[in-house]
């Protein structure tokens, strides 16, 4: 089974739990690093998740896994927060991060930049504006590569 098909059904397993215990499903990866395979789960909720919460969502959703077997091979789970620079891939993730400082990576350059890092000051079905030092940039929606929260020092 591919990633995407593995990462469909591993949100179609968790989503319902983490919705009924007030959480929210941030990423799924399934990656493989040297000889292992790795499937992590990204959950966050208002204030923050702890071990405590890692602990049974990673119980519950073993179970789920283990009746359902969408992966073939063998492979660690790992469920935690996200982290402070909190991956950006939803548009209500977007919409929350208005007013706080990103940082976005593009598929081709954009005003001949293909990484920007600043606040974040508006973001639509089109696309997103982002201002870096003085200046502002519009970035189409279907440019982006990748976007996250990041740290300010």
């Amino acid at each position: 089974m591919m990633s995407s098909h593995i990462k469909a059904a591993v949100e179609s397993m968790v989503t319902p739990y983490l919705e009924e215990n007030g959480m929210e499903l941030v990423d799924v990866e399934y990656v493989k690093e040297g000889s292992n395979w790795f499937l992590r789960v990204y959950v966050d909720k208002e204030g923050g998740i702890d071990i405590d919460d890692c602990g049974r969502i990673s119980e519950y959703l073993s179970v789920k896994l283990d009746e359902n077997d969408p992966i073939p091979a063998a492979y660690f789970l790992e469920v935690s927060s996200p982290g402070a620079e909190r991956p950006l891939k939803k548009p209500e993730d977007y919409r929350r991060a208005v007013d706080k400082h990103v940082f976005v990576t593009t598929y081709e350059p954009v005003d001949g930049l293909k990484e920007f890092e600043g606040k974040l000051l508006s973001y639509d079905d089109t696309g997103l504006v982002i201002q870096t030092g003085k200046k502002q940039h519009s970035i189409a929606r279907e440019k982006v590569a990748s976007a996250r929260l990041a740290i300010v020092f």
